[in-house]
């Protein structure tokens, strides 16, 4: 009661700070934005690939349950989908609010190229998180129906291909070599699902039932999912740092370089590896703390912090370099910088998207216990 009572004052502290940031958003557009006509994605993008691959990597655990019927996974489906519908719901706040006229989200739908990958996201999400609200109205009402496994089915390909679309629409862009790698469409999909099982984790660590028996059980199960999935993340991350140097292209050995040594070294080697990889692991290899519900559930809070992170030294590295060299000197003026960090309106706007998730989750949350204890 007490941790739902802190998470639910600093969430609405959060949501306050927001407003401040959407009411500069909406009336003063993209002026007090760090990002401009070089570095053209910024915080809120990045914040949106951690949460949609968050949504997609929730359902993908929700399947344990709800479709593979893991016994050890037994109670968990619920939710983990509603982790998925709220972190898709923050997913596409963050996304829609980058957009110059957000007003004209609906051209998309009525007037895209179905050849673009762009729109072939923004129609895979929409019905994904069409299909999310259904599996978790069948999953509530209607436990162990035909219907819900019929949405379980139906869903797992769709989240494997909305978090692989994400990967593909970073990678088609050629003129970024940090992103131009085949790989990316493979590994996203092994993000989501490192990003979900931590989510779960913290949920089950943080919010699940004191007396469920499987519990321990459950965050072991999750622990050794995350030190596994934390292997194969850095070995991508190997890959494709090794590939890029070893290629000796000038503008992805910079963006490397930006990353190891520039100025986002403090973020990958602090903020993604040490407090995102290394801490996290070190204690959840540990048996019994990492089937302690309050060690696994800061834990798993921990690999969050590091992969939303990880999604930053994704984007604003690739922005950082100069497609052409001569831009850095040709023009100048605010908005024409190679050199990116978030500004106060950005945070501020990120703050109330993550406050505001945290409100409907914890709320969310009560409610799908009490329905469980009734049960």
């Amino acid at each position: 009661m007490t941790l739902g009572r802190t998470l639910t004052g600093l969430g609405a502290a959060a949501v306050l700070v927001g407003a401040w940031g959407l009411f500069d958003r909406i009336t003063q557009g993209h002026h007090n934005a760090a990002y401009g006509s070089y570095v053209v994605w910024g915080l809120w993008v990045a914040m949106y690939l951690f949460f949609a691959g968050l949504a997609a990597g929730a359902f993908m655990v929700a399947t344990l349950d709800l479709l593979f019927e893991v016994k050890t996974f037994r109670g968990t489906g619920r939710i983990a989908l509603w982790v998925a519908v709220v972190s898709l719901g923050a997913a596409l706040a963050q996304v829609w609010l980058d957009l110059g006229h957000m007003d004209r989200i609906w051209k998309v739908y009525l007037q895209g190229n179905p050849g673009s990958v762009m729109a072939q996201m923004v129609w895979g999400y929409t019905v994904f998180g069409a299909l999310l609200v259904v599996a978790l109205a069948l999953a509530v009402r209607r436990p162990g129906s035909p219907a819900l496994r019929a949405a379980m089915i139906a869903g797992l390909p769709l989240s494997l291909f909305v978090s692989g679309a994400v990967g593909a629409l970073l990678g088609v862009q050629a003129s970024r070599q940090f992103w131009h790698v085949g790989l990316f469409p493979v590994q996203f999909p092994v993000f989501s699902l490192a990003t979900g099982v931590a989510a779960v984790m913290v949920a089950i660590g943080l919010f699940g039932p004191r007396d469920a028996p499987q519990r321990g059980d459950q965050l072991w199960a999750l622990a050794v999912a995350t030190i596994v999935l934390a292997a194969v993340k850095l070995y991508f991350l190997w890959a494709d740092f090794s590939q890029s140097l070893y290629g000796n292209v000038p503008q992805n050995v910079a963006a490397v370089h930006a990353v190891l040594y520039g100025p986002y070294w403090w973020t990958f080697w602090i903020g993604q590896l040490l407090v995102g990889t290394f801490v996290p692991v070190a204690v959840l290899v540990q048996r019994r703390l990492a089937r302690h519900p309050v060690w696994a559930g800061w834990m798993g809070v921990l690999v969050l912090v590091g992969l939303a992170v990880a999604r930053a030294n994704i984007v604003f590295p690739a922005l950082a370099v100069p497609e052409l060299e001569a831009l850095t000197t040709a023009f100048s003026g605010p908005h024409l910088a190679f050199d990116y960090f978030p500004s106060a309106m950005e945070w501020a706007v990120t703050a109330g998207t993550v406050g505001l998730a945290l409100l409907v989750f914890v709320a969310g949350s009560r409610v799908l216990m009490q329905q469980e204890e009734v049960a």
